[in-house]
């Protein structure tokens, strides 16, 4: 059955939203490559978590996302002021995506899990620091431990 929308778009907004990839984003993949090349193992898309997060350090209880700037609300205050098109779509989505977030870091947590999220423009600009805040959390955990 084919659900109806729930806003009206053009083909040039159909065309571009077909080519926004859920998994394994050039993002997600460098941040993950970076990390197996430190010696640091995991799951991804870890799908016994809530959230499925991009990359689960199973090992050390921590869960990764590298949130896309648009998806999850970067700089929401400003932003969602500049919407135009289908403008009460896009902020009752996006306000989901940004309270799914923080419902499943609460879960984490209570599962004993630290969720760590990422900008995809951070990593993409500065993987280097992203994989430092991983190892600092996972050094974190081994003194811990």
């Amino acid at each position: 059955m084919k659900h109806p929308r729930s806003y009206n778009t053009d083909a040039a907004t159909r065309k571009r939203m077909s080519n926004v990839h859920l998994k394994y984003g050039k993002d997600e993949n460098l941040l993950a490559l970076s990390l197996w090349h430190d010696g640091i193992r995991y799951r991804r898309n870890y799908k016994k978590l809530p959230g499925s997060p991009d990359i689960a350090i199973t090992k050390y209880k921590i869960a990764v996302f590298v949130d896309g700037e648009f998806w999850h609300g970067y700089d929401w205050e400003y932003k969602k002021k500049r919407l135009k098109r289908n403008r009460n779509y896009w902020v009752q989505k996006i306000e989901e995506n940004i309270r799914r977030d923080k419902r499943n870091d609460i879960l984490l947590r209570k599962k004993g899990w630290q969720p760590i999220h990422f900008w995809a423009k951070t990593v993409l600009k500065n993987t280097d620091y992203c994989v430092a805040k991983i190892e600092y959390f996972i050094r974190s955990k081994e003194e811990n431990d």
